[in-house]
């Protein structure tokens, strides 16, 4: 009898087992999507949002809303997800500006602890108005100092979150937009990027901007190795249909400090914000609209020769609806944490998922 229990038992260890090699993999090529704010949250209109993971194992987004683009009552928002536990604070303003608007935030913890928030601050009616201003928080992003300007150029904004070089200088990609249509970016419009010594705590610009015939902006960059970057651009020009609007494409092969005329990509563009992010193990992962026309859909390639080549590409989400300005990070988990705006610039969503999600996924 103890044979026969005995054997029941064994016999049930190795179809559990078996079962759990079946499901595992299906578990690891998921895609987690949540809804973290909709139009019941502060500033009804939500467009770009930011992601950091701070050292305390935390989540920390950033958006702006208000009610609507252009709102001179917009404000920057924060919110927390604490490490180990379920849900989001309540958003709270971390930073308004007196009858302006504000914009496009980055929050980024950078390896000496400290947390910074760039953001744009709209002088005028269209973004070619804006300027670019900054915050510190010391705490772990639970205070946060006075606002002071980053740069004053006129038409400058911020969109891309930095990368810490090899030299252990900061890289913050940033961009001039020019002209006074709100439906249209002028062709003189241009990507740079802003290098950080965190010794003598300066900002520099670098040597040269990146032109293209139908200009460029928000750059989103990655380091290769010591000497080699490259950055993915949105292009410039007009919102409609088009069979001619590709992502653009430029590259550094001094350490970032000057930079090639940008050329055109495989990859569609519809005038909307991409993702570019390096990953742990050196793969790169690129979140983009892959249309010409419509912000949809929202879809995720990961390159495994330093971009090369992307073989591996699947959509996150599709369908009638608008998917827009990703922003990625690589949890300390190894997953990576994906966000972007929908319904109409009403709701801000969260896709989790392992890079095998994208590198083994088969339709």
């Amino acid at each position: 009898m103890r044979r026969y229990l005995l054997l029941i038992v064994l016999t049930s260890l190795i179809l559990v087992s078996a079962q759990a090699q079946l499901i595992l993999p299906h578990f690891e090529t998921n895609v987690e999507i949540y809804r973290l704010f909709g139009e019941e949250h502060p500033g009804p209109y939500k467009h770009p949002a930011s992601i950091t993971q701070l050292k305390n194992g935390d989540l920390y987004v950033a958006y702006y809303g208000g009610e609507n683009e252009y709102s001179n009552e917009t404000a920057v928002y924060g919110s927390r997800k604490k490490q180990g536990k379920e849900g989001w604070s309540a958003p709270e303003i971390i930073a308004k500006t007196p009858f302006q608007g504000v914009g496009n935030p980055v929050v980024w913890q950078a390896p000496d602890g400290i947390v910074w928030l760039f953001y744009n601050n709209q002088y005028g009616d269209t973004w070619s108005n804006a300027r670019v201003k900054a915050k510190i928080s010391e705490d772990g992003a639970k205070s946060w100092s006075d606002a002071f300007m980053l740069c004053m150029e006129e038409g400058s904004m911020v969109r891309g979150q930095p990368i810490v070089l090899d030299t252990g200088e900061y890289l913050l990609p940033l961009y001039n937009e020019t002209g006074d249509d709100r439906e249209f970016t002028d062709s003189s419009s241009m990507s740079y990027f802003l290098r950080y010594n965190p010794k003598t705590q300066e900002w520099t610009e670098t040597k040269n901007r990146i032109r293209s015939p139908e200009g460029n902006l928000q750059a989103e960059v990655v380091q290769i190795n010591d000497t080699e970057l490259f950055c993915f651009m949105r292009r410039g020009g007009g919102y409609g249909p088009t069979e001619d609007g590709w992502m653009l494409r430029s590259d550094s092969k001094d350490g970032g400090y000057t930079w090639t005329d940008a050329v055109r990509t495989e990859f569609p563009n519809p005038n909307s914000a991409i993702e570019l992010i390096k990953l742990k193990n050196g793969h790169l992962l690129l979140v983009y609209n892959d249309s010409m026309e419509d912000r949809t859909p929202l879809s995720v390639a990961v390159s495994t020769d330093n971009g090369e080549s992307w073989p591996h590409r699947r959509v996150i989400a599709g369908g009638e609806n608008d998917f827009a300005y990703p922003y990625a990070i690589q949890g300390a988990d190894g997953k990576i944490y994906l966000i972007y705006t929908t319904n109409n610039r009403t709701s801000i969503m969260m896709a989790v998922f392992d890079e095998r999600a994208i590198t083994e996924y088969e339709p």
